[in-house]
């Protein structure tokens, strides 16, 4: 089979740059033969040739640069007929917008992969309406979302994986060794968040939160990896002041973007995701690879990911007193810390990307095959 992927953009922001990563690097032995093309240039193109796969960058401007945008569509639509594509597949509701268009013009069948969960707002509608044999979504949430949206395509479910190699604490200097290599204290509880500096991550609800766990606690430090997002640069001066004006500024380290993620989850001895409805949460299933106890959001993907009390905790989205005294109970309790971090290890095996990879695979193949029929 193959498979013309067609991706908004060719710079790592999030989950859905990792997820593809993760299935062109463990799906090109499974019998499928991939080519990207990128709407934007960047980073990724270079990475996806060292793997051996074909990829082309088609600037399709910005989506009200209507005739740049048809003339792209046209151009995809030319190499995927040349390159006798089987599929194509649109990766994320951006590129769905081009692959769905271009689709019709090659007359290829198009499959496209939900990664978010639709508001819906007028991209999700565009998107849905465009033709495709079929829908990859991340979480059972986004399913029913996905499933509100005119038309009704049918879906195949595909939880994303994580990398648990790089998250395999055996790999790792014991978490006292990393705090020292990292310059974070050395005592004291050290609760952590990873997230991008966006509203809808919770991180000013993170930091609310540990101020309340801290005057149980005064000698708890948190910190805070993740670096600006170019849709909210002054979120992180917001979330500074905001540390500054609640006192607690001097006990908040934060690291900015960082890319040895698995050297700073090991820090720490909690690790909260505090993310509005996650679509998925890929960072959840690191940190439970780690073996950390994780608080995380009760609504969307981590909801699916978690069970409350058995191998995690879940915590109301924006109700930081909640989230505060989630995090006290798990410093003042080491038995049920160590109980839940156990258990996350054995969920977090269940999401391995290789498996991740297959299952894409298996999906598309499964829309292909209906569409033969």
């Amino acid at each position: 089979m193959r498979v013309l992927v067609a991706m908004p953009l060719a710079t790592s922001l999030g989950g859905g740059e990792l997820m593809l990563r993760q299935l062109l690097r463990h799906g090109r032995h499974e019998g499928v033969t991939w080519r990207v093309v990128y709407l934007r240039d960047g980073p990724m193109v270079e990475e996806t040739r060292a793997l051996g796969i074909e990829a082309d960058v088609i600037d399709a401007g910005r989506f009200r640069e209507i005739f740049k945008r048809v003339r792209a569509v046209r151009r995809i639509a030319s190499l995927a007929q040349e390159w006798s594509a089987d599929l194509i597949l649109g990766w994320m509701v951006a590129g769905q917008l081009t692959a769905g268009p271009a689709g019709v013009f090659a007359r290829i069948p198009v499959v496209w992969y939900q990664v978010g969960t639709p508001r819906p707002d007028w991209l999700d509608r565009v998107a849905t309406a465009l033709p495709a044999r079929g829908i990859l979504v991340l979480s059972k949430a986004g399913a029913a979302a996905q499933a509100r949206v005119w038309p009704r395509r049918p879906q195949a479910l595909v939880y994303p994986g994580a990398s648990l190699d790089a998250f395999d604490p055996s790999k790792l200097p014991a978490p006292s060794a990393m705090r020292v290599r990292l310059g974070l204290p050395s005592r004291g509880p050290l609760v952590g968040i990873v997230a991008r500096l966006q509203r809808w991550k919770g991180v000013h609800v993170f930091i609310d939160a540990v101020a309340q766990a801290m005057q149980r606690h005064p000698d708890l430090t948190a910190v805070i990896v993740g670096g600006a997002h170019e849709t909210e640069r002054g979120y992180g001066e917001e979330l500074a002041a905001r540390a500054r004006q609640i006192g607690v500024d001097s006990r908040i380290h934060f690291a900015g973007f960082q890319p040895n993620i698995p050297e700073w989850m090991q820090a720490m001895d909690v690790v909260v995701h505090a993310s509005d409805r996650e679509p998925f949460g890929i960072v959840v299933i690191e940190a439970m690879a780690l073996g950390k106890p994780v608080i995380a959001g009760s609504a969307g993907g981590p909801a699916e990911i978690i069970t409350d009390g058995t191998d995690g905790l879940l915590s109301p989205f924006g109700d930081a007193p909640a989230l505060g005294r989630a995090i006290s109970r798990l410093i003042d309790d080491p038995a049920l810390a160590k109980r839940l971090a156990a258990a996350a290890t054995a969920r977090a095996a269940e999401f391995d990307d290789h498996r991740y990879a297959q299952h894409v695979i298996s999906s598309l193949r499964s829309f292909r095959n209906d569409t033969l029929r």
